[in-house]
């Protein structure tokens, strides 16, 4: 049972009512984590400006999702993770990748780089060593994509940590149970 319930979109106030006609039209629909941030459209719209300005970067929509998830299941975020399993489907992801990214495995060398080094910023609160930040240039990464990672992984935590607080409702599909390895 959520702690915070998502608002009631016939009781909203016109600016939010704006907000979240704006998140149907893109989406398609309302997720639950954006509909409970509406309580607060400043929060809401820190959340959806943010995550537009990392969608103009130059990591590619695949590679963001797979940040997102290697991020959730470190964090342990359910939501988050069926959410950008979904997503990351929508973005060129098979199941098996998504289920790969939240182990912060990729078949490409690159990728595995990077959700490498996003997994170490959440483990190690960001207390990343030289050789992290080395082995990630190293993969063929630039200092601004890099700088984009820790962004999409802030992003991430930010989800991450508001659904832990408001125990948000899943309203995507459930990721896969990882198999043991």
């Amino acid at each position: 049972m959520p702690r915070i319930q998502p608002v009631n979109a016939e009781t909203v106030d016109s600016a939010t009512t704006t907000l979240l006609g704006a998140v149907e039209k893109k989406m398609g629909r309302v997720p639950n984590l954006i509909a409970t941030m509406a309580h607060s459209p400043a929060v809401a719209n820190a959340y959806l400006g943010f995550s537009q300005s990392l969608s103009t970067g130059t990591l590619p929509a695949r590679l963001r999702e797979q940040i997102s998830l290697v991020v959730g299941e470190t964090n342990g975020c359910d939501y988050c993770v069926a959410a950008h399993t979904a997503l990351g489907k929508g973005a060129g992801l098979s199941e098996k990748e998504t289920c790969d990214a939240r182990r912060a495995v990729a078949s490409d060398e690159k990728e595995g780089a990077a959700l490498e080094f996003a997994r170490k910023i959440v483990a190690e609160r960001g207390v990343v060593s030289d050789a992290d930040v080395q082995n990630v240039r190293a993969a063929g990464y630039t200092d601004g994509q890099i700088n984009e990672m820790v962004a999409n992984v802030a992003l991430n935590i930010f989800t991450n940590y508001f659904n832990h607080v408001a125990e948000t409702e899943v309203d995507f599909p459930a990721a896969p149970e990882l198999a043991t390895v």
